[in-house]
């Protein structure tokens, strides 16, 4: 703990992937309630790495979640229609994350 901040660091994507996943279960449901039920958590967290991600450097847990929660419906949406490849998860553990 340093001036009320925590640091966290993470070994691998998956890791960070659980820690953020209760931020990307909110907007699913967000999305529910809004009646768009196609939309999954791994959905939305590749969209987030493959666009807005791909060139940051340094960014903090804070930030991730401000991205995930502030997701852009009509870009999501554009990604995942575009979206060449459909990415099917079992479990965490087989997360096809880039």
């Amino acid at each position: 703990l340093d001036g009320g901040n925590m640091d966290f660091e993470f070994k691998s994507k998956e890791e960070l992937y659980k820690r953020v996943k209760p931020a990307l279960e909110a907007k699913c449901n967000e999305f529910k309630r809004l009646g768009i039920t196609y939309i999954r958590t791994v959905d939305i967290w590749n969209y987030l790495i493959k666009t807005k991600w791909t060139k940051a450097h340094n960014l903090v847990l804070f930030d991730i979640v401000h991205d995930i929660l502030n997701a852009d419906l009509k870009s999501l949406n554009e990604f995942i229609k575009n979206s060449k490849e459909t990415i099917i998860v079992k479990d965490t553990t087989n997360l096809d994350i880039i």
